[in-house]
This record gives structure tokens, sequence and C-alpha cells, in this order.
């Protein structure tokens, strides 16, 4: 479903990608972990056509209007309702305004439909985000740390989604620097640090090859233990 090959992109003098590459299947929810400036948005940027590498190869196989967006820069029509900034979407996409609102009931916020974006707290706006992100009912999601921030309670709520969507036949590419998260969720991950890969594979499977099997928590130390570096 998704693939890169050999991927590298420098900003200036400054490398941000080294020889990336990685394979995702097809209805599978993959992780791509890494502390901040690591490179995970830039691989996003590069996926969906927003940024073009410097070498390497990559495919998505789905069309500009079968992929969803949840980025870190939210986008969001802060002068319109929860429901008018969907409603701009749906005409985009050409799809029934109904379905503004059956998105916004997924992620929670239909009691929020007619309250402004500058109404909303952090989560709420995450959560409208996301909604906007699923509201065409995509074949492939990319979601840029799509909890950052929010509340357990809240976070919660977006990993039972994030799974549904991947149960109905979504294939999602997540970022995230919280290793917990990425063991809940995702069937395989890649561990990035300073634009190269230093793992990939299931979450078991990567614990198991550092002897480090005991907690959920223990991929941060793989991870420590790989790069000498903290997630945060």
């Amino acid at each position: 479903m998704i693939k890169m090959t050999n991927i590298a992109k420098n900003f200036g003098r400054k490398t941000v990608l080294s020889n990336i590459s990685f394979e995702i299947r097809n209805h599978e929810i993959f992780g791509l972990l890494g502390p901040s400036g690591a490179g995970k948005t830039t691989i996003i940027n590069i996926l969906t056509s927003q940024l073009e590498a410097d070498s390497g190869q990559h495919r998505v196989d789905a069309s500009s209007m079968e992929i969803g967006l949840m980025l870190d820069e939210d986008g969001l029509y802060k002068r319109l309702t929860c429901i008018e900034n969907l409603n701009v979407f749906a005409g985009i996409y050409g799809i029934p305004q109904k379905k503004s609102m059956e998105a916004l009931q997924s992620v929670g916020l239909a009691d929020a439909a007619k309250k402004s974006v500058t109404q909303l707290s952090n989560g709420m706006r995450q959560r409208l985000a996301l909604a906007r992100a699923i509201l065409h009912k995509p074949k492939v999601l990319f979601l840029d740390e799509p909890t950052s921030g929010l509340d357990p309670v809240t976070a919660k709520g977006i990993h039972k989604l994030i799974k549904n969507l991947r149960d109905r036949g979504a294939t999602i590419f997540l970022t995230t620097h919280n290793m917990e998260e990425a063991t809940k969720l995702c069937d395989h991950v890649a561990l990035l640090h300073k634009g190269k890969i230093v793992e990939y594979g299931a979450p078991t499977d990567i614990c198991a090859r550092h002897n480090a099997i005991k907690t959920v928590s223990d991929l941060e130390a793989v991870f420590i233990k790989l790069t000498g570096a903290e997630l945060e």
C-alpha cells in the first residue's frame, strides 16, 4: 500500500532523511516513532507529494481523493462552526453534508456542532481535525501525532476510533513519540533517529530482539539503547 525505498532529503547542508526504506501493508496501522525533529513530518510530506525527495523512490497506492490527512497544523477555519468546517470539505469531496454530522458523532463532537472553532479546547480541535480527515472515508489515513497534548481519556477515545478505522479497511500511517501508544495501536513500527531508521518490525518482535519484553514501555527502552537519546 505504501512504500519508500532509499529516500534522502536535505535542507541546505542539513541532512534530514538518509536512506529511508520501509513498506506498509494494506489494512494495517504503521507507526513512525521518534522525537521532535527526527524527520517524521518530512516523510509524510514526501509521501503526500507536498515535498520532493532528493533521491529514492516512494509510492502510495491511493489517489489524492482517497487520502486523509491530519497534520500538526490543523488548518481549521476559526470563524466557522464545527459543522460548517466539515461542510466546506464535504463540498470539496462531493459528498452529502449529512456525512459531516456523522463524522462529528464519530469523534464525540455532535453536541459541539454549532460551536465556532475559537470556542473549542485543544482536545476538541484535535478531534475536529480528525473528523475532517475521515469525512470522506479515506483509503489511506496519515495522522501526525493525533493525540499530542490530549488528556488520557480523550486519547483513549481517539485510539479506539483509529482501530475502528483500520478494522473497516483503512491503512493508517501514524507518527508519534509516545512508545506506549505505538505498542498498543501499531501492527508494525519504525524507530526514527536523526533521519535514519534504527529499527523496524512488530513492537513485540523489536522488544524481544533486544531482551525488553516486560512492559509496553520497553519499546522506549529499546530506542534509548539504540540511540542514547530520550524521546522528548
